[in-house]
């Protein structure tokens, strides 16, 4: 047991302790609606959003898990830098349409948008419980950041007591989530990136030192990488250009419809909060380049963990005094508490809004929905807890590898019709159907290994994510079922939602007229 690492690691988990249930106070609210409880109000400028988004974005398991990909596979792994590159034009330019006409309409959730702009429970339907399904398996990885940390202290025993640690983390997680809302991750944050900043920087360049300089962490790394089976490498070669830019691509389009992200996005004052926010979160993107690098400095320290997870947390402990390694273990946890309570909201909303409110309850009162949004967040959290210490490891890595390929097949429907109501819904629908149906097929030809499908054409084969397959097909199936719905009769239902809606600037007018600050 390191005890002085446990001492930090502790101190540092009961301060965001304390601050989780004090965001009860923190902008004031009344949490017996959703609105309040689960978007905060609708109420955080530019400086808080940045953290939100940034801490709901930037998770646990992206600290252990990029660096720990970079340790086994070597360039493959920094995908993950021209993904977060890809994503913030995106956002830019479809975000704050989606915030205004979120505000217009009081949607709350994806599917809310979709039911309202195509008229179709159906769809909505789909797009909510698509999203749940990828939203599950994100939330339990978490966890494994925590759990991480806590084997590295050396915290040990046999079956519950093994999790024990665990186990309260989480408890206290869902009781101040539950209070709270939204506002105690969103006050957490604050704590959660002044943390992993301090920590990164640190490593990045006490590490090098100890090791000889960044050009000996390059030829030790390139050494240990070839001399895997299969090889790793520290320069990408031709035969993963196309796996490399298309999994960055998919993961892109993807990252910003999954329902924790649409949560953190909504709950912004204005569409141009969320457009600076845009500018100024490519700053996350850099740090993320730093923790990649982590993977090459435990590879050439010659760190040799049980599982490559484990290699960032043994790299602290060689290195760094105990002190200092309890305060980066607790950077790592916290940032698992942020993202945890964020997931866990988004997926409370969501099925109170598109589940029990539209087929159980439809006459439930506001302060209902908001009280069934609170228990349903406490049951996710249970069934992520449980996933964790019942269920082997690799069906939470494999639900989430599916996780991605799957939410990916709602975008035509929440991203498209931010601009158009061209697509039919039944064709939507169909579309949705042949993404899912394709995508997990491919996962399944590689024995659930792997996203990289490859297509055989002639003599050519081309390798890329399965995700990015899935989607050209659902759009294909979508775009030609359009005008044959439409040339068979098939009713186009009502769009409740108007042109002048998606106008940030008439929804931030509507936001100052209702008595809440723009920005």
């Amino acid at each position: 047991m390191n005890w002085t690492a446990l001492t930090v690691f502790t101190s540092f988990f009961l301060l965001v302790t304390v601050v989780g249930f004090v965001a009860a106070r923190w902008r004031r609210g009344n949490l017996n609606l959703l609105d309040e409880w689960g978007l905060a109000g609708r109420r955080f400028g530019t400086f808080v959003t940045w953290f939100v988004v940034g801490g709901d974005f930037y998770t646990a398991y992206t600290v252990i898990a990029v660096p720990a990909l970079v340790f086994g596979v070597g360039a493959a792994g920094f995908f993950a830098l021209p993904y977060t590159v890809i994503v913030y034009p995106f956002v830019f330019l479809t975000m704050p349409r989606l915030w205004a006409v979120a505000k217009r309409h009081g949607f709350i959730t994806p599917a809310d948008f979709v039911r309202g702009r195509y008229g179709s429970s159906g769809l909505a339907l789909a797009v909510a419980v698509t999203g749940m399904l990828a939203t599950m398996p994100y939330i339990a990885l978490q966890l494994v950041g925590i759990q991480v940390v806590i084997r590295a202290m050396g915290i040990m025993g046999t079956g519950l007591m093994r999790e024990l640690p665990l186990i309260i983390a989480f408890t206290i997680l869902a009781l101040y989530t539950y209070t709270s809302g939204l506002r105690a991750p969103a006050l957490i944050a604050f704590v959660k990136d002044v943390m992993i900043y301090i920590m990164v920087i640190v490593a990045v360049t006490a590490i090098p030192t100890v090791l000889g300089g960044y050009g000996e962490v390059f030829r030790a790394a390139g050494e240990a990488l070839a001399a895997k089976k299969p090889p790793g490498y520290l320069i990408l070669p031709p035969a993963g250009f196309s796996p490399y830019a298309t999994l960055a691509f998919g993961s892109a389009l993807a990252a910003f419809v999954y329902p924790h992200t649409v949560t953190s996005i909504l709950s912004s004052s204005s569409g141009h909060v969320i457009k600076r926010n845009a500018v100024l979160l490519p700053a996350y993107t850099f740090l993320l380049g730093l923790i990649a690098l982590l993977g090459l400095m435990a590879l050439a320290a010659g760190i040799k963990p049980a599982t490559p997870n484990d290699a960032v947390p043994q790299l602290f402990l060689k290195i760094f005094p105990s002190w200092f390694a309890g305060f980066c273990f607790a950077a790592i946890a916290i940032g698992a508490l942020v993202p945890a309570a964020i997931m866990s909201i988004a997926a409370a909303n969501t099925f109170t809004r598109n589940v029990y409110r539209e087929y159980i309850n439809p006459d439930c009162s506001l302060q209902q929905e908001a009280q069934m949004a609170k228990i349903v967040s406490l049951v996710v959290k249970v069934g992520a807890l449980a996933f964790i210490i019942f269920l082997p490891l690799q069906y939470a890595i494999l639900l989430q590898l599916l996780g991605g390929i799957w939410i990916l097949e709602t975008f035509p429907a929440i991203i498209f019709g931010l601009f158009t109501r061209w697509l039919h819904h039944r064709a939507l629908l169909a579309g949705w159907a042949t993404g899912m149906v394709t995508g997990t097929a491919m996962v399944a030809a590689s024995g659930f290994k792997s996203s990289i499908y490859t297509i055989h054409v002639g003599t050519l084969a081309v390798s890329a994510y399965a995700g990015v397959f899935a989607l050209a097909l659902n759009l294909l199936v979508s775009v030609a079922l359009t005008p044959l719905c439409d040339a068979f009769g098939m009713k186009r239902l009502d769009d409740t939602t108007r042109p002048e809606d998606y106008d940030e600037d008439a929804a931030e007018v509507l936001a100052m007229n209702s008595g809440r600050p723009a920005h």
